[in-house]
């Protein structure tokens, strides 16, 4: 069995009096894709941010390479191959596409130089190539997605953590994020999503959890919860489902 590379026990953390989550566990092993669905309010961004070191616990223990997550800064967990896409993209608006995609290669050791780490994301996406001497201020939404996802794959990461990736994208833009991340997931990279474009989700996952007011209320293969009459009734219509 593949290694776990991130070990959640009991988490519980909160935004002043408001529990936003209440003692959920579960693992992500090496070479695995788990997506994590639920309403809107159900807790999933808070999840992310806590894992990331974005979000203090009240209680419980996260552990990335057998590390405590509580004793490591957000820019240590990068380093050591945690790389973290949060909701809402996440770019330096002031400095141009290649510009950030140079500083994300710098802030993590790698021995592939940065000519073909940045061929690699241009090959992936070539909207970005196109783009590559504009703002990223300047991009639209979708190409700002693009580029966050790209910040945090140019540096093959360990584990990717991704917060609604298809927010805000037309069809197109998300078909081309997610066949990014299926390349990535092919590959071997480890990734813990947050997602509700439900069939998606599932489509990419070998596992799924549904988050409901903190607290996971189901889980399962993608394969399973993509077939489950729950999901289907709370998340998507019949026949929604994506898989592959």
């Amino acid at each position: 069995m593949s290694r776990v590379l991130l070990s959640v026990d009991q988490l519980s953390a909160s935004y002043g009096p408001i529990r936003a989550l209440r003692g959920v566990s579960f693992e992500v092993r090496e070479g695995e894709t788990v997506s994590i669905i639920g309403a809107n309010g159900a807790g999933k961004t808070s999840l992310m941010r806590a894992i990331s070191g974005l979000l203090p616990l009240n209680g419980g223990s996260a552990h990335f390479l057998d590390q405590d997550i509580r004793r490591c800064a957000p820019h240590q967990l990068a380093r050591m191959g945690m790389l973290h896409v949060p909701e809402g993209r996440g770019t330096l608006q002031t400095m141009l596409v290649e510009e950030n995609l140079r500083l994300a290669w710098e802030i993590r050791p790698t021995n592939v130089p940065f000519e073909r780490a940045v061929g690699n994301v241009y090959r992936r996406f070539p909207r970005l190539l196109e783009r590559r001497a504009q703002l990223a201020g300047n991009l639209s939404g979708g190409e700002q997605q693009m580029l966050a996802v790209a910040r945090a794959i140019i540096n093959r990461p360990q584990l990717l953590l991704l917060d609604e990736p298809s927010m805000g994208l037309s069809p197109r833009f998300t078909s081309e994020v997610f066949r990014a991340l299926r390349e990535l997931r092919d590959a071997g990279v480890s990734i813990l999503m947050v997602e509700q474009n439900v069939s998606r989700a599932l489509g990419l996952a070998d596992r799924a959890m549904v988050l409901a007011h903190g607290e996971f209320t189901l889980e399962g293969s993608a394969a399973e919860l993509a077939n489950d009459p729950r999901i289907m009734a709370s998340y998507m219509g019949q026949g929604d489902v994506y898989v592959s």
